[in-house]
């Protein structure tokens, strides 16, 4: 099965927004006779773990502790092109990938559980919402929890974004990146921020010429920049470039969020220091495909 990476907040949109690209994870999962077999190939290839902690393995565990019943034995082969740490989403591509690949080997698992529990399934390994609900399901993602669970809905994409990814070689931590933001912001600042995380909304579906001011984002980028500042000084030098520019999740990645007119001229702007990857958007989400393509 394939699953993609996942940018998250889009700047203004903080743990609500995020969107699939075509930068893809494969994974491979076959019910054996007995014990674990983990093999991975590509990112992470030297540092993954190859046991029940590796954490496609773990959701695949969960989800056959959903559905009852565990087999005797897992050989799990993953093809890892996201890469790991850098802010594009690897953790949610692999619960997706061992909770979807997991549904498909049980006997009417997918008539017993449908996506929108999945989706209850991965945020609870995960913890949020945003980019998990954008690799199951695809495209542009507004998710949110509240009283019944994580729930999200799916928002229109313009044709002519091609988003450019910027990755570094450094690596950050999500859990570290949020232990740099305040407790609370000022008044002033959460009313912009939530101003322009409703402009990107319309920016993203109709109305690309407005992602500048539509990403603008007071709310958690300028307070993360110490911990990652080669990538902080790229969004400021492609946004004083007039390129809608943003920190990917909680980073080092940025990701530009480019026309196909300018596209080439952003990725022109990143030097040596980043691996600079022109991306589409993938509006599929997770899907099951032939083993041999």
């Amino acid at each position: 099965m394939r699953v993609p990476a996942t940018s998250a907040n889009l700047g203004p949109g903080f743990d609500a927004l995020g969107l699939a690209l075509t930068l893809y994870d494969d994974v491979v999962l076959r019910v054996a006779e007995s014990g674990l077999l983990v093999d991975i190939a590509g990112e992470g290839a030297d540092e993954l773990r190859r046991d029940r902690r590796n954490l496609v393995v773990k959701a695949v565990n969960r989800m056959f502790a959903e559905l009852g019943g565990q087999p005797r034995g897992l050989e799990v082969v993953c093809a890892n092109r996201i890469p790991q740490a850098r802010g594009l989403g690897s953790s949610a591509a692999a619960v997706v990938a061992g909770l979807y690949a997991a549904r498909g080997v049980v006997v009417g698992g997918p008539e017993r559980l449908d996506d929108d529990h999945l989706l209850r399934i991965a945020v609870e390994l995960e913890g949020h919402p945003d980019n998990v609900a954008a690799c199951l399901y695809g495209g542009l993602s507004l998710a949110w929890q509240d009283t019944t669970g994580p729930q999200h809905v799916a928002l229109d994409v313009t044709a002519e974004l091609e988003p450019v990814a910027f990755v570094p070689a450094t690596r950050g931590s999500t859990s570290k990146a949020r232990r740099m933001l305040p407790e609370t912001v000022p008044h002033a600042d959460a009313a912009h921020t939530a101003g322009r995380a409703a402009l990107l909304v319309e920016a993203m579906a109709r109305r690309p010429e407005l992602l500048l001011p539509a990403t603008e984002d007071r709310l958690h980028q300028s307070y993360r920049a110490d911990a990652m500042p080669r990538s902080a000084k790229l969004v400021e030098k492609l946004r004083a470039a007039g390129i809608p520019a943003v920190m990917s999740g909680a980073g080092p990645t940025v990701l530009a969020l480019t026309t196909q007119d300018n596209a080439e001229a952003a990725a022109g702007l990143a030097g040596t220091t980043f691996d600079v990857q022109r991306l589409g958007i993938d509006r599929e989400g997770a899907r099951v495909l032939p083993v041999d393509a």
